[in-house]
């Protein structure tokens, strides 16, 4: 049974008095430092001189300092810079920076599990990971509330590294909604094996194989469109809101019927044997390796992937469709 934290579980205490240095000012980063800031707590900036996101954090209160001056300065240093520069970055700019007995926190595990990232000994290495993009973790902090998130503790040099990423958690509001612990290890795998097989590859594949479908079948791209994409938000809310039985429930009882029946034989056990091929990958470290050598050489398998899906005719149809959505 996982072990879930709430706001009586935490404490800002740890990070009382302490300077916390947020690295990177994208959509998690500023999210997160304006939360610890709202929070009471002492919140720097570390940037590359000369980016966009300088005279962002500077207009918005922040003392912003180069990386390595940042990391110089601080107790508790959150690397929330992309997953693939982070490397870099934590060789030239924050290792050599580093204060013994420092608390180093990451969104994802990526870097840390696979071995890219190597701290010191004498440092506590956390991982507090929202799950939900930066602009919700800002929008619910103000409404109030807050979005779940995942902590794991990869090393405890103070002895205390779980009070701190608890109390990280809190000063983001992610306690608010509940803080699951988990193990870098554990988040970072079913979060590749849940974007590829599901959220993002599995989705993305589905509503695009269905869409061919019908109109291979003489049925009109606007109407396909309406009908594989515009209503899969639909079903994902009522999913979202009330899980699968209570989506079943809010949909007629032709719907459910078909989609008990026929959704097994489209999503079988051949699929999910691909689906658990693709988890090996992930776990073996061979994704990875793949994806490492894939951005080392200017992503070009991703570029033109992209461009594929962006020339797919369910996007030339979905662009005029959402233009009578949205205006």
């Amino acid at each position: 049974m996982a072990k879930i934290y709430t706001d009586k579980d935490a404490s800002l205490e740890p990070l009382r008095g302490k300077t916390i240095a947020v690295i990177g000012y994208g959509i998690q980063g500023r999210a997160q430092a304006l939360n610890l800031r709202d929070s009471g707590l002492k919140v720097i900036v570390g940037l590359r001189k000369g980016g966009n996101s300088w005279n962002v954090a500077a207009s918005e209160g922040f003392e912003v300092y180069e990386v390595g001056e940042a990391v110089s300065r601080a107790d508790v240093v959150m690397v929330l810079i992309p997953d693939m520069e982070q490397p870099k970055v934590w060789q030239s700019q924050i290792a050599p920076h580093l204060r013994e007995g420092a608390v180093v926190d990451f969104a994802h595990g990526f870097n840390i599990h696979y071995g890219l990232i190597k701290p010191p000994k004498n440092v506590d290495v956390v991982m507090v990971a929202p799950k939900a993009p930066g602009r919700a973790v800002r929008e619910e902090f103000l409404a109030g509330r807050g979005v779940p998130a995942l902590v794991a503790v990869h090393q405890n040099y103070s002895g205390s590294a779980l009070k701190y990423a608890l109390a990280i958690a809190k000063g983001i509001g992610a306690t608010r909604a509940g803080v699951i612990e988990t193990t870098f290890a554990e988040e970072t795998e079913t979060d590749l094996i849940g974007e590829q097989t599901v959220l993002v590859g599995g989705l993305m594949e589905l509503i695009k194989r269905g869409f061919e479908v019908l109109v291979e079948m003489g049925y009109q791209p606007e109407v396909a469109y309406f009908e594989v994409l515009n209503e899969a938000k639909l079903i994902m809310d009522l999913i979202w809101q009330r899980g699968i039985y209570g989506m079943l429930n809010g949909v007629s009882d032709t719907a459910k019927y078909g989609g008990l029946t026929v959704g097994p034989k489209i999503i079988d056990e051949e699929v999910k044997s691909k689906m658990k091929a693709a988890a090996l990958r992930v776990k073996s470290g061979e994704f990875a390796k793949e994806w490492v050598e894939e951005y080392a050489r200017g992503s070009p398998n991703l570029k033109r992937l992209m461009e594929s899906v962006k020339e797919h005719p369910i996007e030339k149809v979905g662009a005029e469709m959402r233009k009578l959505l949205f205006g």
